[in-house]
């Protein structure tokens, strides 16, 4: 699990203030730091269904934001993806 200081922080980097936490941007962020945890854990409990489910979960969630923000502003969805060092 993500703290509130972590998650603070990415609140306060990527969006305007510090409850902007709607901007999609924050949110990427947010479920790019979930995913990072959640994949630790998948490392060590291999037989974790319950978990791998949420992660795909996430996962699309995340590509469904990604996708939107590439529609709607092509530059803010190339800083997100080279600041998180996303692929694609």
């Amino acid at each position: 699990m993500i703290n509130k200081e972590h998650k603070a922080d990415l609140i306060s980097k990527f969006g305007e203030n510090q409850n902007d936490t709607g901007k999609c941007e924050v949110q990427i962020a947010i479920l790019t730091a979930r995913i990072n945890d959640l994949t630790h854990h998948l490392d060590y409990h291999k037989k974790d269904h319950h978990s791998r489910r949420g992660l795909i979960n996430l996962v699309s969630k995340r590509r469904k934001l990604l996708d939107y923000l590439s529609r709607k502003d092509i530059n803010r969805y190339r800083s997100i993806i080279s600041s998180l060092s996303l692929r694609k």
